[in-house]
């Protein structure tokens, strides 16, 4: 399964997310290829889930997107897109 982290500019919090989520598929036995990319790299990729801010979120249509309220907490993370994973890898 493809997951992007996507963040408005840079890849730092994307960066952060990304290792985040990874730490929570390994915990949770999910197979994932997670990479942080920019909005607007972003645009163009196929990915199996898309995680990002509300923010961000409203702008891609037709995929599917996992909204978070923090890159850096891992436990509002985990709340906000456990399902969401385990969705996308079946």
């Amino acid at each position: 399964m493809s997951v992007l982290t996507v963040c408005g500019n840079g890849i730092g919090s994307s960066l952060m997310l990304k290792m985040k989520i990874e730490e929570i598929c390994a915990e949770n036995g999910i197979d994932a290829q997670v990479e942080s990319i920019d909005f607007n790299a972003a645009q163009g990729r196929k990915a199996d889930l898309i995680v990002t801010v509300k923010e961000l979120a409203e702008q891609f249509e037709d995929k599917n997107v996992a909204v978070v309220r923090s890159y850096i907490n891992k436990k509002k993370i985990k709340e906000d897109i456990l399902e969401a994973l385990k969705q996308a890898a079946q």
